[in-house]
């Protein structure tokens, strides 16, 4: 099976039940922040321990799970059997984010992004979880579309998740927070 299909090729693609539409269409940038988060997500996972290895995996997957329901229009989500972001997921980031935290310095100020390199790129991830969670609201507010809110509440909890262990990464390395005094 060849990898490319050429039906791209004028600017166009098509989504889950086969409607075309504008690459730049705003179900195409939710779904493709997703995939890029999903990217930086498997950056971290690289070069994480064994002891976040098992949650960031199960990210990665709770991220196509949501990529996928993007991808489908109202329609096609009727029609097809797409896996389910189940309610636990979110429950598990919530009880990861307590359980580091717990760990961790009481946070009195803004820090600033980069005590450590993996610090940097946990920062990174977060970033780019923001902008999903901004352009899948923005798919479901200005276009009108039929969009679960877990999903939504799925990514904002998974940026805080990303900033707790950026924290929590930079104290296991023994380097304090970069406060931030504007």
């Amino acid at each position: 099976m060849k990898i490319y299909t050429k039906t791209g090729d004028r600017g166009e693609t098509s989504l889950l039940g086969g409607t075309r539409v504008p690459k730049y269409n705003p179900r195409i940038e939710a779904y493709g922040t997703i995939d890029e988060l999903n990217a930086h997500i498997g950056l971290l996972r690289g070069q994480l321990g064994a002891d976040q290895n098992a949650l960031i995996e199960q990210i990665q997957s709770d991220l196509f799970t949501i990529g996928s329901l993007l991808a489908a229009t109202p329609k096609a989500l009727k029609q097809m059997k797409l896996p389910e972001l189940k309610l636990e997921r979110i429950t598990a980031l919530e009880q990861a984010i307590d359980s580091m935290t717990e760990q961790l310095p009481e946070l009195r100020s803004f820090i600033l992004p980069g005590s450590t390199n993996l610090n940097a790129a946990c920062h990174v991830a977060r970033c780019v979880c923001r902008r999903a969670e901004r352009r899948v609201v923005e798919l479901r507010d200005h276009e009108a579309e039929e969009i679960d809110l877990d999903l939504v509440t799925y990514l904002n909890r998974l940026s805080d998740y990303l900033f707790v262990l950026a924290r929590k990464i930079s104290a296991d390395a023994g380097v304090a927070d970069i406060e931030w005094h504007g």
